[in-house]
């Protein structure tokens, strides 16, 4: 056999250090194949082998550059990426071409969650808050009484609901849940939780105004007090800043009844752990095989499962404060996951 002279070797090892490919080189040096790849396993082992298949369209640097601008916060979605490196690389690039990349990078995609929008002095307030407590302990927050009032639809899920299928039998009446156009109904619902467990709860009837809402503190609020032994000096209240709540008559009856209110950042409900509450209550209520038959049902139904949530459930809630404070120091005021 011929021995290969050691300028076409070299050139070779060369070739191959730059990234190509045997047949490549094998063209370009007048070599076999089978030469090509003895001075690849001699010279170079170290340098891997090209894979069959297409050339890719996107070299490393263009991969890392999609990461940075989706890192950064320049862009959000792979549409948006996909324009940035076709602009970049003045070749023509499809949206799921950049989504396969960005996944072989770690990165996924996410459904955005809504937010309460936060303006440059909601995130003061926030941050504000976020300093003022930042050192607060468990047992501080154990003194908290928290509140809010939300609605609970009679037919469907306020959240999302799963269900496993076996996508071979395709869509199945399994995979949907029912609706109406008219005629589904709502109730909204105020309740507080300490500590120790759930507070009193009631159903709103009619328009929530200052009148209805000191009538729910004097009933609800008393009565969650007197059931835990709590005396008004032991607790700090906590509710939002709807104008109910912030009314005069409501400030005149927390002062009447010497209890304290816990000044709240506006646009903050990732703070409040009786959010993650009403999930809890709501995930119950979806859990029946049929929805109730009427609003008279459906609030049976919140009764029984407001009552029958565990002290334990609350215990969590409030124990995740300090980390929902911590995550709003950390976002400087904004968005946190909570």
């Amino acid at each position: 056999m011929k021995a290969t002279s050691t300028s076409k070797v070299n050139s070779a090892i060369a070739l191959l250090k730059l990234g190509h490919s045997s047949p490549d080189i094998s063209s370009k040096l007048g070599l076999s194949h089978a030469t090509v790849s003895r001075i690849h396993q001699k010279h170079c082992p170290e340098v891997p082998k090209l894979t069959a298949g297409r050339p890719k369209k996107l070299s490393e640097n263009d991969l890392r550059y999609a990461a940075r601008l989706v890192t950064s916060g320049k862009v959000d979605n792979a549409v948006q990426v996909t324009k940035a490196l076709s602009n970049l690389t003045n070749q023509s690039l499809s949206a799921q071409t950049v989504r396969n990349h960005l996944k072989g990078h770690g990165l996924k995609a996410r459904v955005k969650k809504k937010r309460p929008l936060l303006s440059a002095k909601h995130k003061k307030a926030r941050l504000d808050y976020a300093i003022a407590h930042l050192h607060d302990t468990v047992e501080d927050h154990k003194r908290v009484i928290w509140s809010d009032e939300t609605k609970i639809n009679r037919l469907g899920s306020d959240g999302r609901q799963y269900v496993w299928v076996d996508p071979r039998m395709g869509f199945t009446e399994r995979e949907a849940t029912g609706t109406l156009k008219f005629g589904g109904g709502s109730l909204m619902f105020w309740g507080c939780m300490t500590y120790d467990g759930v507070g009193y709860g009631c159903r709103i009837e009619g328009k929530m105004d200052a009148d209805l809402y000191c009538s729910i503190l004097e009933d609800q609020l008393q009565n969650t007090l007197e059931y835990y032994g709590k005396e008004p000096g032991d607790v700090v209240f906590q509710q939002d800043n709807d104008p109910k709540h912030t009314s005069k008559k409501a400030k005149n009856w927390f002062a009447e009844h010497d209890i304290d209110v816990m000044p709240w950042p506006a646009q903050s409900p990732d703070i409040n752990p009786i959010e993650h509450l009403w999930e809890h209550l709501k995930r119950k209520l979806a859990a029946y095989e049929e929805p109730p038959k009427g609003m008279e049902e459906l609030w049976e139904r919140v009764e029984k499962e407001w009552n029958a949530i565990p002290r334990e459930v609350c215990q969590n809630l409030i124990e995740s404060m300090p980390r929902r404070i911590e995550a709003v120091y950390k976002a400087k005021g904004g968005y946190t996951k909570y």
